[in-house]
């Protein structure tokens, strides 16, 4: 099926091909770029390591541990390169009050965590037509309640969208979230690319200090496009 060859090239992470596409940078400059030693990269491992320690968080080898890898519930989640996750660092929203959608679309949440993990999801079935992504922030408990409570105030703040990266996303839904984890908050935003909607859809659960983000999309039917909650369940059961 054609669709499904295309859809996971702009489902893994929506700011992906959005920063590309408003980017001035060559696509080979991060190539160009000096790679870090592997002295320099542990030293950033030790420290990420010691302020997890410090918080109570996870770092990034204990979340590689927990987070989904592989087949599960009918999904295949695989890791996602490290410069296309980095891609969707940063996206900033025209509108204070809707900057924690504007992170989420990025791959990230607003308040900066200790540590990512992000895995791409497709279908096993090659009728299901809904692809996306999920990735895992490590924060205090503190900040990843912080992070909820003000997720959820973005999506009642904010229900005629925000502009980021020079697009729009014009609308935003609250969802019914699913009875998971800590906290949930669930909704869709409509993203306008070119002439074409793309309804996107968002379920967000706190598990302790760890945020899982699902993102999900499905061109044939909007209404489906939500990541399943048997998926949600097999990450937040894996905390």
């Amino acid at each position: 099926m054609k669709l499904r060859r295309v859809l996971p090239l702009v489902a893994v992470i929506p700011a992906l091909f959005l920063a590309t596409a408003c980017s001035g940078e060559s696509a080979d400059s991060e190539e160009n770029k000096p790679k870090p030693s592997g002295k320099s990269a542990q030293s950033a491992q030790e420290k990420e390591s010691a302020e997890a320690k410090r918080l109570g968080a996870l770092d990034t080898p204990a979340l590689e541990k927990v987070v989904l890898t592989g087949r599960v519930a009918g999904f295949d989640a695989k890791k996602i390169a490290k410069a296309e996750v980095e891609a969707g660092r940063g996206m900033k929203a025209d509108r204070k009050e809707c900057q924690p959608l504007a992170s989420l679309i990025g791959g990230f949440t607003h308040i900066a965590p200790v540590a990512t993990a992000h895995r791409s999801l497709q279908g096993l079935k090659a009728t299901d037509a809904t692809v996306g992504s999920m990735w895992l922030a490590s924060h205090s408990e503190q900040n990843a309640t912080r992070v909820m409570d003000e997720l959820g105030a973005a999506v009642t703040a904010c229900p005629k969208g925000f502009k980021t990266l020079g697009l729009t996303y014009g609308k935003v839904e609250k969802l019914p979230a699913p009875k998971l984890g800590d906290q949930a908050v669930a909704y869709r935003i409509t993203g306008d690319i070119g002439k074409q909607k793309m309804p996107m859809t968002y379920t967000v659960v706190r598990g302790g200090g760890v945020i899982a983000a699902f993102y999900g999309v499905n061109m044939l039917d909007p209404n489906h496009a939500a990541i399943p909650e048997a998926v949600v369940k097999a990450q937040l059961d894996r905390l």
